[in-house]
């Protein structure tokens, strides 16, 4: 018999643009008593707003027992991007309780983070809570202007910020093909369109012939042809078959 995951019912205090596409909702209030972090870097919460019924999934930034700090990305069109382009402070929202799956082997030298801007609050997360020498890639609209402006927001690790082909499309499958991988024994952590996640479990298992553990790759949004990026269930599928 499953159990229902609890959620919990927060207040949105404060809302703080970091870029273009990118706000930070801060949420508090007593519904979030119960609230317990996983504690794994790159967990996510579901997230559901005034006036829908299904929710979307975003990385918990930050949790520092009272407020929890989210970092959304923001469309045009969306259950929840359109609410959060718009003033969203005040608002009751629900949250569901965190999952991570970000799990670094014993042993690990290196760490390689690859991701689109989706990923960015993830990878943001890991880099300042694991302690291995690290390199990210990251995807994201017009890169020469925004790789300079989000520097601060991924501070102390050496960022390659890749443009982004447009609105719902990605070639971050390409570029992991293309990747020089450090010696020795790592940590592979990725994130981004599904259609390309699969192209690059494929690559991982089978080119580079990695151990399940070796690595986990994520969907955290599907390409639909002529609509806006549609959101999914982010679910480990480290060593899954395509």
């Amino acid at each position: 018999m499953s159990t229902r995951a609890a959620t919990y019912d927060a207040e949105v205090l404060s809302r703080t643009p970091l870029a273009d596409h990118l706000v930070r909702l801060v949420l508090g209030g007593p519904g979030l008593a119960g609230f317990k972090s996983t504690g794994v870097p790159d967990e996510w919460v579901g997230l559901v707003v005034p006036g829908q019924f299904q929710g979307r999934y975003y990385t918990v930034r930050s949790w520092d027992g009272e407020q929890l700090t989210l970092d959304v990305v923001v469309h045009d069109v969306g259950l929840v991007t359109e609410w959060a382009a718009g003033d969203p402070v005040g608002d009751t929202v629900t949250v569901s309780e965190p999952k991570g799956s970000f799990t670094v082997p014993d042993g690990a030298s290196w760490l390689m983070l690859v991701g689109d801007l989706t990923a960015l609050p993830a990878i943001a997360r890991i880099t300042e809570t694991v302690d291995l020498p690290t390199r990210v890639w990251a995807e994201v609209p017009d890169a020469a202007a925004a790789g300079p402006a989000m520097s601060a927001y991924v501070p102390g690790v050496e960022v390659d910020w890749l443009d982004q082909p447009g609105d719902g499309v990605s070639r971050l499958a390409d570029v992991v093909s293309d990747l020089v991988w450090p010696e020795g024994d790592g940590y592979f952590w990725m994130a981004g369109e599904s259609a390309q996640m699969r192209a690059i479990r494929k690559h991982l298992m089978r080119d580079r012939a990695l151990p399940s553990t070796a690595y986990d790759v994520m969907g955290y949004w599907r390409a639909v042809p002529g609509r806006q990026p549609r959101a999914v269930d982010p679910v480990r599928r480290a060593g899954a078959t395509p």
